[in-house]
């Protein structure tokens, strides 16, 4: 196993590249922490290349993870804590590193295909959510939720991103996530796919407890302080609220999804809306 020693050593330049990167282009992506590498590793997503820091095979925190590492062939490197940490994007850095590939799936698997086999589907439509935390989140929230695939869209962060990949904290290495810009283009074959589509809206529309979220269903859901475009409100079959008191007037996008999912995850367990 080779030892770094070198914060310009090409391993950590790639890293720190790789996490530089916004346009989500290629297919290399930076994972950041034990539980997401060992996540990816448990998922078979391919990692390329990990680097470990010093002080975690000192303190043999890192033993199974990297066993595991060498067992599936990953080329593997001993760093001195100053260059781990420099490979590292985040502020307070894990000390593990690696380079995985993971790509976006088409559409239409995402939307998934209509089957007496196949769950109903539930779709999480993220549209101009541009904190990728929140990007994340949302598709830990679809996966805890039994939802059955993501479609990112719009100006919406990258969820392959660094910061997206650890607000997921796994969950994109198992869900089905697509990534469209075109909004229109999605909204039209969510409606093909035969998917209704529901625009989740801060006011107006009916509560999501007097929707049949049993349903094949798509969910858009807007960005941070915009919320979804007029065009996506039109284009929705229905609109749906969460009820609130009047003096909240809007809930964190993520903890908002997260609430339609579950109420959609609780009505496909009792067939229907209470």
């Amino acid at each position: 196993m080779q030892t770094i020693t070198s914060r310009q050593h090409p391993l950590v330049q790639r890293c720190r590249a790789i996490a530089r990167r916004r346009d989500g282009a290629g297919a290399d992506v930076l994972l950041d922490g034990l539980h997401l590498v060992a996540e990816a590793l448990t998922a078979g997503v391919p990692i390329s290349h990990a680097l470990i820091g010093q002080r975690l095979f000192r303190n043999g925190t890192a033993a199974a993870l990297v066993t595991g590492l060498e067992r599936a062939g990953v080329d593997l490197f001993e760093a001195t804590d100053a260059v781990a940490d420099a490979a590292s994007p985040v502020r307070t850095p894990t000390g593990v590193v690696a380079i995985a590939q993971v790509r976006a799936l088409a559409l239409a698997v995402a939307l998934g295909a209509r089957g007496a086999s196949l769950p109903t589907p539930l779709v999480a439509g993220v549209v101009d959510v541009q904190d990728p935390g929140n990007v994340g989140a949302i598709v830990r929230a679809a996966e805890a939720a039994g939802a059955t695939g993501v479609v990112v869209c719009g100006t919406s962060a990258d969820p392959f991103g660094w910061k997206a990949l650890r607000g997921s904290m796994g969950s994109v290495f198992r869900m089905p996530v697509a990534v469209l810009p075109d909004l229109d283009e999605v909204i039209s074959a969510a409606k093909t796919a035969g998917l209704w589509v529901l625009a989740a809206s801060p006011g107006g529309g009916r509560t999501l407890y007097d929707v049949d979220l049993a349903r094949p269903l798509m969910v858009l859901m807007g960005g941070e302080g915009g919320g979804l475009p007029d065009s996506a409100m039109s284009a929705a079959d229905d609109r749906i609220r969460i009820p609130m008191p009047p003096f909240i007037d809007s809930l964190n996008v993520a903890v908002a999804a997260g609430v339609i999912l579950f109420e959609a995850h609780r009505q496909r367990r009792q067939s229907g809306p209470s």
